[in-house]
C-alpha cells in the first residue's frame, strides 16, 4: 500500500494477527502509530517512512528490532530524532545489510546465491548479457514456466559497489512506474567461499539495451537493426517520462545520475525503460534548501559525456544534472553519434555540432539509418519535427542549470510533437515512420 494518496490515520488492522509485513510509506498518513502493531508476534517488517505520523513510537514488540521498521521522514515523531536517523545513518556492513534486507523483505520471491547459480548455468558466459563498473548482468531463469529474468550480480571487490547496491535497492523500493525497469527482488547473502554475494533480479528486456540498437557492436554478428523516427521518438518519451515522474511526482525527487543509451532497455513491444540506479540520490527539501543524500565531501560519478558540466565543479546531484544527460541522450537518438565519438575534439562536441546545422541542415546531421525505406524522401512535415527534437536537446544540455528546460516541459513538448504525426489511413503517407502503428 506504499506510494498511494492515503490520509488520515492508520485504521484498524488488529484483526490481522497473521500480518508479517506492512508497507505504508509515501503517503499523508498522520495521527499516531497505533499500539496494536506490537501485538503483532510474528511481524518481520514494518514501514511507515515518508508521512506525517506524530506523538510517541510504540516500544514493544517489532519496535524492538531497529532493523525492522522503517520511520524516517515523519517530523513530529518524538523519537524520530534518535532512531530515524540511526537508522539512516548506520555505516558498518552489518548494519548495511539489515536497511537491504528490510527494503526488500515484502517481495514475494525469495533467492539464495545456489537459486541465481543455477538460473545462470553457473554464472555462464553463454547468458551474460552485458558488464559494467559495479558489476554484470546475466539471463536466467527462476521458475517452472521458464519466464527469463535479469540478474545483476555486483562485483563487491570494485570500490562503490556495494554503495551502489545500496543506493539501489533505496532509489527502487518506493517507486513505480511503467517506463522504469521492474525490480523483482534482490539477493544478499554468502557464496561457496565465505564471500558476500549481492545480486539485483529484474524483469527481463526482450530487446536489449538502446545502445545496441543505436551503435553496432564490434563483436555482433546479427544484421544491423535500424530505428525509424517514429520509433526513436517513442523512446525519447517513454525516457522522459520516467525522469519526469522521478523528479517531480515522487514523495521524495530522486536523480538517476547515470543517464545514457546502455541503462535504457527496451522490451518486446519497444517501450523503454530506464535502468540502472546505482548512482540515484534522493533530494530532500529542507526550507528552501534542496540536500542530496550524498555528503559533501563525495564527488558525483556518472559518465564521460553525459554528465552535466557543473558536476565537474563540485555541483551536488540535481535534476538539472539529469536534463543535461536527457538532452545528450536526445541529440544521440536522432543523430547516431556517441558524444565520446572521435569526430568531437577541441571546442567541437555533439551539442555544438547540432547547434552549427540547426536549424537549416538538421537532416543533414540526422541518422540516415531512419530514413531506410523512405522511397518518398524527406518530407516537410519530418523536416520541422528534426527542427523541434534538435532544439529541445540544445536547451536541454545549455551549460548554465538554470537555462535548462525542466522535464514536465521537456515531455509536454515531446508528446506536442507526437501528435502533430498523423495516424490512420493517413500514416500511409508518412513513408518515414518505420512502424505501421502510431
Amino acid at each position: 500500500m506504499q506510494g498511494n494518496l492515503f490520509n488520515g490515520s492508520i485504521p484498524s488492522l488488529s484483526g490481522l494477527r497473521g500480518l508479517q509485513f506492512l508497507d505504508l510509506s509515501s503517503n499523508n498518513l498522520s495521527g499516531a502509530i497505533p499500539q496494536y502493531i506490537t501485538t503483532f508476534d510474528g511481524m518481520q517488517f514494518l514501514n511507515l517512512s515518508f508521512n506525517h505520523l506524530n506523538g510517541e513510537v510504540p516500544s514493544g514488540g517489532i519496535f524492538r528490532n531497529s532493523s525492522a521498521i522503517d520511520i524516517r521522514r515523519n517530523g513530529k515523531l518524538c523519537t524520530l530524532c534518535c532512531l530515524g536517523i540511526l537508522l539512516w545513518l548506520r555505516k558498518s556492513n552489518k548494519e548495511k545489510r539489515s536497511v537491504v534486507g528490510a527494503s526488500f523483505s515484502h517481495f514475494l520471491l525469495k533467492v539464495s546465491y545456489n537459486d541465481l547459480l543455477d538460473a545462470t548455468n553457473g554464472f555462464s558466459s553463454q547468458n551474460l548479457l552485458g558488464s559494467g563498473a559495479f558489476g554484470r548482468v546475466y539471463r536466467a531463469i527462476l521458475d517452472t514456466d521458464e519466464k527469463p529474468v535479469a540478474v545483476k550480480v555486483l562485483n563487491l571487490q570494485q570500490k562503490g559497489a556495494l554503495k551502489s547496491f545500496i543506493a539501489e535497492c533505496e532509489a527502487l523500493q518506493n517507486i513505480r512506474h511503467r517506463n522504469l525497469v521492474k525490480v523483482l527482488t534482490a539477493c544478499s547473502s554468502i557464496d561457496p567461499q565465505g564471500n558476500e554475494f549481492k545480486a539485483l533480479v529484474y524483469a527481463f528486456m526482450e530487446n536489449g539495451s538502446l545502445d545496441s540498437w543505436l551503435h553496432r557492436q564490434i563483436d555482433d554478428v546479427r544484421p544491423r537493426r535500424h530505428l525509424g523516427f517514429l520509433q526513436r521518438l517513442n523512446i525519447a518519451i517513454n525516457v522522459a517520462s520516467a525522469l519526469e515522474y522521478l523528479h517531480h511526482m515522487c514523495p521524495t525527487s530522486l536523480v538517476h545520475c547515470d543517464l545514457k543509451p546502455s541503462n535504457v532497455l527496451l522490451d518486446n513491444e519497444m517501450t523503454a525503460h530506464l535502468s540502472d540506479f546505482g548512482l540515484a540520490r534522493l533530494l530532500y527539501q529542507s526550507g528552501e534548501d534542496v540536500i542530496s543524500t550524498m555528503s559533501s565531501s563525495s564527488t558525483i560519478r556518472g559518465t564521460n559525456g553525459y554528465m552535466a558540466p557543473e558536476y565537474g565543479m563540485g555541483y551536488h546531484p540535481s535534476t538539472a544534472g539529469d536534463v543535461y544527460s536527457f538532452g545528450v541522450l536526445l541529440l544521440e537518438i536522432f543523430t547516431g553519434k556517441r558524444p565520446t565519438d572521435d569526430m568531437f575534439y577541441g571546442k567541437l562536441d555533439l551539442r555544438s555540432y547540432v547547434k552549427q546545422a540547426w536549424p537549416e541542415k538538421v537532416t543533414k546531421i540526422s541518422d540516415p539509418s531512419m530514413f531506410l525505406g523512405n522511397e518518398g524522401g524527406m518530407t516537410q512535415q519530418l523536416d520541422g519535427l528534426l527542427v523541434k527534437v534538435f532544439h529541445i536537446g540544445i536547451v536541454c544540455t545549455a551549460e548554465l542549470p538554470r537555462d535548462r528546460k525542466n522535464m514536465l516541459e521537456v515531455t509536454a513538448e515531446l508528446n506536442k510533437m507526437q501528435a502533430q504525426i498523423p495516424c490512420g489511413k493517413d500514416s500511409e503517407k508518412i513513408s518515414w515512420v518505420a512502424d505501421e502503428s502510431c
